[in-house]
């Protein structure tokens, strides 16, 4: 099924929004990237820390979207895939809906060690299962004439799909996260993120819930 330039508008725009609000999210590491900058006394730490919280999550990104995009070769399945996604993210927010506290293996990761932080943050926290009901939306479903040979063709493309469903979701990500960090590193310091950021822990796990929801309704509704 072909989807019309506002639909496939719609979902790479909903890509950039959800990098965006990972990378406001203090879970996904800027503060880190702060602390680095603030211990070390110089901004190109600051830097480098985001860089490699950008690493990580976008291997993050790409461990959980990769194994879909061969799943979508399945056409005559594509429909069940979908549904089962949505399920999956549903059940990932509900479990950290009612499971507040943090995973206390991350406090365990050497801060010197922010790729592999990175990498784990975002997948306990569900991250990358954010990102597929949106990718499974903008993957190709036709497989042309049938056959194996457009079953590859199809995987091909959607492994791309997924490089860069997760290259564009980091570098907005980054961006967002490298800001906040930015201007509390050279603005505000340390005593404003202590006085007025608030925890994102409930709205995580509720937008991967309303996530999950919107990838079952566009599925039956054909789109």
């Amino acid at each position: 099924m072909e989807l019309d330039a506002s639909t496939m508008t719609a979902l790479w725009g909903a890509v950039i929004l959800s990098g965006i609000y990972h990378g406001v999210n203090p879970g996904m590491g800027w503060p880190l990237a702060v602390s680095a900058g603030l211990m070390a006394g110089r901004p190109r730490a600051l830097a480098k820390a985001i860089g490699a919280l950008a690493v990580g999550h976008l291997l993050a990104m790409l461990a959980i979207l990769l194994p879909f995009s061969m799943m979508t070769a399945l056409i005559s399945w594509q429909k069940e895939i979908r549904i089962g996604a949505g399920l999956l993210v549903i059940a990932a927010g509900m479990y950290l809906l009612f499971n507040r506290s943090h995973p206390r293996f991350l406090s365990r990761v050497r801060p010197s060690r922010l790729v592999l932080w990175s990498f784990l943050a975002a997948m306990a926290h569900g991250a990358g299962l954010m990102l597929v009901p949106i990718y499974l939306g903008i993957c190709g479903a036709e497989a042309g004439d049938g056959g194996h040979e457009a079953a590859r063709e199809l995987m091909g493309q959607n492994i791309a799909s997924a490089f860069f469903v997760a290259f564009a979701h980091t570098i907005a990500m980054s961006v967002a996260g490298g800001l906040i960090a930015a201007a509390i590193y050279f603005y505000f310091g340390l005593k404003f993120l202590s006085r007025t950021w608030f925890n994102l822990d409930m709205v995580w796990a509720s937008s991967l819930i309303l996530v999950g929801l919107f990838g079952i309704y566009a599925t039956l509704r054909g789109h």
